[in-house]
């Protein structure tokens, strides 16, 4: 009978066959992969060809974390050059992270350095595809400072950087990074300074199993923005839109001095000429019974609360070995609705009017009150006015190093230049392409799918 019912409904909704069917939708054909065109100038670019392999440009670490257990300290997730699941756009490969729940990274040397200086824009532009989505873990990439470069395989988690930029999701939190490092002329210390995050970003860059396109601009007087799809999502100046400020206090607390042994700073103290008064008693209760009280006229001190329910029984499986002597289970007694108690009666408490609880001294104005110490301020030995990229170090390599709980992230066209016209150039090469491709593919697939 069922084959039956499944037939009809395969006879419902197949087509008749005509010679012709107007409305039945061609079946999908990829398009046919262009290699984008980028101006030899650039940086980096790599767009991961079909035929291209791992540790041919881009090499994977063989490095070991530190810290961590020996069970996770290895580099060894699996990193591929191949297609996506669904083919969109025939022989348009990418770079592939194949398992999860490991530590993943891999880097490329640049085609020439990046250096910061008045005159020149940074452009970071690459695509992610999430195939099942996030449940923690990120997308970004690194650019590497000098000497990153020497040996791609001992990339890490420690290796230097100048900006760390990319998604990254755990859970139900999202963001997308932008992390400047810059280094402290006076003392030469390194710090992490963060772009502050949108509030409305939600998940959909991980979870809509989608390609998405990140761009970064960073212009020469320190501005810079975010864009996610070609849209911006982000934007300030490194001077003043990042935390922690890049630019330190120009006075510091005196580190050297300390609090006056005979400082006081307590504003009031208990007074001493104060005593405790006789009629003080301590061990009074907080609650008494009201002896006033009178049990209420329809109080039915017989009649208990609960009683079994007359209506159940016992299960037929019920072994009184095994799981004792069956009881019926209690419900609340009909007799007591509509009066004012069941079962015995007791006087209620109410609070006790020569409750006082412990004695304590009162407080007075303390006379030798000082105000609260701070140390001097004295200035900064470590300040220093900042420009924007004074303290960013050149850039030599792009690096990728993540932990994922998802397999199947896919990373393609991958740009690192000084144009923003060359990086609009090629997403309309490439994310515009792969996006209207990807929406005929889900489009052809139908509602049932």
């Amino acid at each position: 009978m069922a084959n039956l019912v499944f037939l009809g409904f395969l006879l419902l909704f197949t087509p008749i066959a005509t010679g012709e069917d107007e409305d039945a939708k061609p079946a999908f054909v990829p398009s046919d992969f262009q290699v984008p065109s980028v101006p030899e100038s650039t940086h980096f670019f790599t767009f991961f060809p079909h035929e291209s392999k791992i540790n041919q440009i881009w090499f994977t670490s063989t490095a070991k974390k530190d810290g961590v257990d020996s069970e996770i300290e290895k580099y060894d997730g699996v990193w591929e050059i191949g297609l996506p699941t669904e083919v969109a756009i025939y022989n348009d490969a990418g770079l592939i992270v194949r398992s999860k729940a490991r530590h993943h990274a891999i880097a490329a040397k640049l085609n020439k350095p990046f250096t910061f200086d008045k005159d020149s824009t940074l452009v970071m532009q690459y695509e992610v595809k999430y195939e099942e989505g996030q449940e923690c873990g990120g997308g970004y990439v690194k650019l590497l400072n000098a000497g990153s470069h020497d040996d791609l395989k001992a990339f890490n988690d420690k290796t230097p950087y100048s900006i760390m930029f990319g998604p990254d999701k755990c859970g139900t939190s999202g963001k997308v990074h932008l992390i400047f490092r810059y280094k402290n002329p006076i003392n030469g210390s390194v710090h992490e300074h963060h772009a502050k995050q949108p509030s409305n970003l939600g998940t959909t860059y991980w979870d809509d199993h989608k390609t998405h396109l990140y761009t970064l601009i960073l212009k020469p007087d320190g501005y810079f923005q975010v864009l996610v799809d070609e849209r911006e999502i982000i934007r300030g100046n490194i001077l003043h839109d990042v935390t922690p400020p890049i630019e330190p206090p120009k006075e510091i607390f005196d580190p050297s001095e300390k609090k006056p042994a005979d400082w006081d700073d307590r504003e009031e103290i208990p007074d001493e000429t104060a005593s405790k008064p006789d009629d003080w008693d301590e061990n009074a209760p907080k609650e008494i019974v009201d002896g006033t009280a009178e049990k209420p006229s329809d109080w039915l001190e017989d009649e208990p609360e609960l009683i079994p329910d007359p209506s159940a029984t016992k299960p037929s499986d019920w072994d009184n070995e095994l799981d004792g002597e069956w009881e019926p289970p209690q419900i609340d007694n009909p007799a007591c609705k509509g009066v004012s108690g069941c079962g015995p009666w007791k006087q209620p408490v109410i609070p006790n009017p020569k409750y006082k609880g412990k004695w304590v001294r009162p407080k007075v104005k303390n006379s030798a009150y000082k105000g609260v110490w701070t140390p001097k301020l004295i200035p900064n030995p470590h300040y220093f006015e900042p420009g924007p990229f004074d303290g960013i170090a050149p850039i030599h390599a792009i690096g990728i190093e993540l932990w994922t709980m998802s397999k199947d992230i896919i990373f393609d066209n991958v740009l690192l230049c000084d144009s923003e016209e060359t990086a609009t150039e090629v997403a309309k090469q490439t994310y515009r392409i792969r996006k209207a491709e990807e929406a005929r593919l889900a489009a052809s697939q139908g509602i049932f799918e």
